[in-house]
């Protein structure tokens, strides 16, 4: 018998790795890997290790979840060492859990590695803490992939009332639902809105907005996957705090030198 890891890749920017999703990787005789994985870091697994591209976008998977819970029963039984590679954290909207159930199931040993989750990572790297003193206190994780379903979900529109900040996840799709529930929980329609899109990379951009012009800039803007969107008070600290994007605006990408 192998065994599983189950490990967060971090965002974008592949030095947010942990050492200890590192040590997974180069161990591995066999990973399965996501799209939002940063490529850079297969770069770290032995050349003899299978890797095994499992990418997802909206709408369209290349590979279906039951068919990656096979593989990874099917390589740790065959004896493999198995890393499962994830962007961001794998107990978080990353359907961790349900690889662990299966795992569990078939008496398979295996490991969790946390990693650095989009929604931290996407507002440090834009300037925007999710938490301050005297101005939020309470942060709200939130999946915009099923927004379409919450409008008879009134336990959600509470949860969007009572956070202080709201950072929603896969919501691109769904803005507009998204836009509708947040002003159904009573937040104030000029609360501040941010779209980080593809966080802590050198395509990061960030848009900011208010609740109610949300939906009007996510078109106007041409706003796309992937995305995190951050809403509350919060967001107004984005101009004084993003060293990130202003730090790569001196970059010169052809020398990778600083201007």
């Amino acid at each position: 018998m192998g065994k599983v890891y189950i490990v967060g890749a971090g965002p974008g920017d592949p030095e947010l790795i942990t050492i200890k999703a590192m040590k997974a990787i180069q161990k591995a005789d066999v990973i399965l890997y996501d799209r939002l994985v940063n490529k850079e870091l297969l770069a770290y697994a032995k050349k003899e290790a299978d890797l095994i591209y499992c990418g997802k976008l909206p709408n369209y998977h290349t590979m279906r979840q039951e068919t990656i819970n096979k593989f990874l029963v099917k390589y740790a039984q065959a004896g493999k060492i198995v890393t499962r590679l994830k962007g961001g954290d794998p107990y978080l909207f990353g359907r961790g859990g349900e690889e662990a159930e299966v795992l569990v199931q078939k008496r398979i040993p295996f490991e969790v590695i946390p990693g650095v989750t989009a929604a931290s990572a996407a507002s440090a790297y834009a300037g925007i803490p999710l938490t301050h003193r005297n101005i939020s206190a309470s942060c709200a994780f939130i999946t915009g992939h099923r927004a379409g379903d919450w409008t008879t979900k009134e336990e959600t529109i509470r949860l969007m009332k009572a956070a202080d900040t709201v950072a929603v996840y896969m919501g691109v799709k769904n803005i507009p639902e998204i836009q509708d529930m947040i002003i159904r929980s009573g937040k104030d329609q000029n609360t501040p809105v941010a779209f980080i899109e593809w966080a802590t990379t050198e395509e990061q951009r960030t848009v900011t907005t208010t609740v109610k012009e949300m939906a009007k800039s996510a078109k106007e803007n041409c706003i796309s996957n992937p995305c995190m969107i951050i809403i509350g008070e919060v967001v107004r600290f984005h101009d004084q705090l993003n060293w990130f994007e202003k730090q790569m605006s001196n970059i010169d990408f052809t020398t990778g030198v600083s201007l």
